[in-house]
């Protein structure tokens, strides 16, 4: 089962999923319905504060691993911190409690780089370090990932978890996160030829494409258990880079292409973010190995969204 499905990361996760274990054993879940073609299979309204309804569908579809998606993001978590609280953790505790309960075999639940703050080490931030992050997001990821690890030792759960970077898609829009600029760029370069950047132009970031998560994603969840070292969440990178530099990259293909730079709040949250992860946990214990790099993505995300319908950027 896959709560959250509908987001950018369940969007794609739920069809390689598919693909693994076969398309009447994967349960999509999202608080609202999908539009029109966003996903093939089995689909349920879910809102994961309803713990009955949880229950009603992990015994209705006797469902053995949960991949935990649904969340408010880091921007939207500013703007809502009371709801950000209740969605981000009393949804984990719902479905720890469940697989608790249920004998799930495997719970999957995500962290961020938003787990850091201003006084983590900016350049290749390890794997352990100080952990004091200045928004609701990172605080609640910060909780979550404890959290995890206390189900895990004292009830000797199975959870996964990857800190992930910024995530770049083109199969759904961005959900409300503070490195969403990076997938908003790719669309507006293709619809009006400019782009608008709420962060300042050398503002580095650490991101992924999305193709890199969903994999880092499954490999995890596949590895032996004895392999891994970390029960709270692994660090993951894939490559760093800044407005400027995503901006250069897309000029290679659309050499119109102009950006401009309007930082809003998203610069504050940016600026207490590393500039680059150190993932060598996870190199280590399950062999991850990034794929993408800047140029590789621009030319992959530009190629598809060029042939999909027209979207309107929020």
């Amino acid at each position: 089962m896959v709560t959250g499905a509908l987001g950018q990361l369940g969007t794609e996760l739920v069809t390689e999923l598919q693909h693994k274990f076969g398309t009447k054993n994967v349960i999509a879940t999202d608080i609202h319905p999908p539009r029109n073609n966003d996903l093939n299979g089995i689909f349920t309204i879910l809102d994961i504060l309803d713990k009955k309804s949880l229950d009603e569908i992990t015994g209705k579809y006797k469902i053995t691993q949960i991949y935990h998606l649904a969340a408010i993001l880091s921007a939207n978590a500013e703007k809502t911190p009371d709801l950000a609280w209740k969605v981000n953790m009393d949804g984990l505790i719902h479905i720890l409690e469940l697989a608790k309960e249920q004998n799930i075999k495997k719970v999957f639940w995500p962290s961020s780089i938003a787990v850091f703050g201003p006084d983590s080490p900016k350049d290749n931030t390890p794997q352990n370090t100080v952990m004091n992050p200045n928004t609701m997001y990172g605080i609640t990821k910060v909780a979550g990932e404890k959290l995890c690890a206390y189900y895990n030792n004292k009830f000797g759960l199975d959870v996964r978890s990857l800190r992930y970077p910024g995530l770049i898609g083109y199969k759904s829009l961005p959900g409300g996160g503070t490195t969403d600029y990076a997938v908003e760029i790719y669309y507006d370069a293709l619809k009006k030829g400019t782009f608008t950047c709420p962060l300042e132009e050398n503002t580095m970031l650490p991101m992924m494409f999305m193709a890199d998560a969903v994999r880092a994603t499954i490999e995890l969840m596949d590895a032996d258990r004895e392999n891994l070292s970390v029960n709270t969440s692994y660090n993951l990178a894939g490559f760093s880079f800044s407005p400027v530099e995503i901006a250069r990259s897309i000029k290679k293909i659309l050499p119109e292409f102009q950006i401009n730079y309007k930082p809003d709040f998203r610069q504050r949250i940016a600026e207490s973010w590393p500039n680059t992860i150190d993932d060598s946990c996870a190199r280590n214990d399950w062999k991850w190995k990034v794929a993408y790099n800047l140029d590789g993505m621009s030319r992959e995300m530009i190629s598809h969204l060029k042939i999909q319908q027209p979207v309107e950027v929020c």
